[in-house]
């Protein structure tokens, strides 16, 4: 079944996007709950028209993005958590975490666009940030001792 998507869906696709899924998927679920649409040829016509007027703008996003992504590649984050024996931490450090530090350092970025595997100890980690469809990069950071 073809479906246009008329939001982000995770592990599927971005808005306006055209995919390909299984019959009970897209009939019982993406589209009663407004996620998308079925990918008619009227359908496929309006979108294809609708790209077409926003590719101006979505360049100027994507320009705007990479200039956010040269910033966060200068920074240097520290995140300071309590620590026990052999550096192990008290809890661990997430993308919750992450999205603060870069607050403190003057980037807003929502928790959710922020990927980070599971830190639970003290050391140098990486953390993939999608700024734009097409904008990703990858944020180093250290997680440190709280005094």
């Amino acid at each position: 079944m073809e479906l246009i998507l008329k939001q982000d869906v995770e592990n599927l696709g971005f808005k306006d996007d055209v995919v390909t899924v299984k019959n009970g998927y897209g009939r019982n679920f993406l589209i009663p709950t407004g996620h998308a649409i079925l990918a008619t040829k009227s359908a496929k016509k309006v979108l294809e028209e609708t790209l077409k007027q926003r590719a101006f703008k979505e360049a100027k996003e994507v320009e705007e993005a990479n200039k956010v992504a040269e910033a966060i590649k200068a920074l240097e984050i520290k995140i300071a958590a309590k620590v026990g024996q052999g550096e192990k931490l008290f809890g661990s450090v997430n993308n919750i975490d992450v999205a603060a530090a870069l607050a403190k350092e003057g980037q807003e970025i929502d928790k959710k666009y922020i990927t980070v595997t599971t830190v639970k100890r003290l050391g140098k980690y990486s953390a993939a940030v999608r700024l734009h469809r097409a904008v990703n990069v990858d944020l180093e950071f250290e997680v440190v001792a709280q005094a």
